[in-house]
């Protein structure tokens, strides 16, 4: 695929897993190496721009390029066995986006001790030093973005909230670090009485699909929805619909900023603003600096913040944003 065109201020630099092997081309001139890139599945178009772009780079670099993903946000065990073959087979640094923060950390630790290089892209690890680098949004700041926005739309539109969180799932630290963010933000802590319903929907349409409309039998006067990525606010709005909510009274803030939500919900005002996040950054410094430790230059370190903005149709005063037009010139996926 085509790499959408990134603003050069926002560069800041289902099976179990099943690898498939992608020869490098001789782009650089460099001996050829071994990498590997483990996401945690392939339905959600930023792991799909992820791997395609690491793929481009790949080519570039001289890099025979493992493949692997689980077959969910939370699916650990194909990672597991996925750091494990791809050692075996030969790779000398693995890039992984961990569906568990915590339980994967013994896996990398095993690949780490046979010498590989590890770098997280896009979610922590837990503790962060189980890798040599993350390179990530700033999923905080992503999260108090919309917060803050949620709040001053709320007061511009004289709104009383009442607020439902879809989170991702237990022990996952880039959705922990989004909820935070977003309560920040919106200037409230857990347990606040705002919140009025709180559920994990683990990322997946059809999950928040279900849980917004149970939270919605539980109250119908929900006007305020926090989702943890796009594919989550994309059920939501449809389990509003279905309870015959206005789309106008109520105020869906999200998370990524791919294609498909820029136009067809940040664009027609269902999703009222966005943090978009940039998964081609991710990829391309984390597989350029892992080739490069791998044939001897400097080992990647601490963490390396891949960019974030606040994309809305409707902007609000006091919260920095970008329109639309913009979201959709630096978006990804279809």
């Amino acid at each position: 695929m085509t790499t959408p065109h990134v603003s050069p201020r926002l560069v800041a630099l289902g099976a179990a897993a099943v690898l498939t092997v992608g020869a490098g081309a001789c782009g650089s001139g460099e001996d050829e190496i071994t990498l590997g890139l483990i996401t945690k599945q392939e339905e959600n178009p930023f792991f799909v721009t992820m791997r395609e772009v690491a793929e481009d780079v790949a080519d570039e670099n001289d890099v025979n390029l493992l493949t692997a993903a689980g077959k969910s946000d939370v699916d650990n065990a194909s990672q597991v066995r996925a750091l494990a073959e791809m050692t075996r087979d030969g790779a000398e640094g693995i890039m992984i986006v961990p569906a568990r923060s915590r339980a994967i950390v013994p896996a990398i630790e095993t690949a780490r001790e046979a010498g590989v290089i590890v770098v997280a892209l896009d979610t922590p690890t837990q503790p962060r030093s189980a890798v040599e680098a993350l390179y990530a949004t700033n999923n905080r700041r992503a999260g108090n973005l919309i917060g803050r926005y949620a709040k001053a739309k709320a007061e511009e539109d004289g709104i009383e909230p009442r607020i439902a969180m879809l989170d991702l799932a237990p022990g996952i630290s880039v959705g922990e670090l989004r909820h935070e963010g977003f309560l920040t933000g919106f200037g409230i802590d857990d347990g606040d009485p705002e919140i009025v319903g709180s559920a994990y929907a683990q990322g997946d349409e059809d999950n928040a699909r279900a849980t917004m409309a149970r939270l919605l039998d539980e109250d119908p006067g929900i006007n305020i929805v926090y989702t943890i990525n796009e594919p989550t606010a994309f059920g939501a709005i449809d389990a509003l619909k279905e309870a015959g909510r206005d789309m106008d009274d109520v105020i869906i803030v999200s998370i990524d900023g791919s294609c498909d939500a820029i136009k067809n919900g940040v664009r027609t005002g269902e999703i009222d603003a966005t943090s978009q996040q940039y998964p081609e950054n991710m990829a391309r410094e984390g597989l350029e600096a892992v080739a490069e430790a791998v044939r001897g230059g400097p080992s990647p370190s601490g963490f390396l913040d891949t960019g974030v903005e606040l994309i809305t149709a409707d902007p609000v005063e006091g919260v920095e944003s970008e329109d639309e037009a913009f979201g959709v010139r630096n978006c990804w996926g279809d």
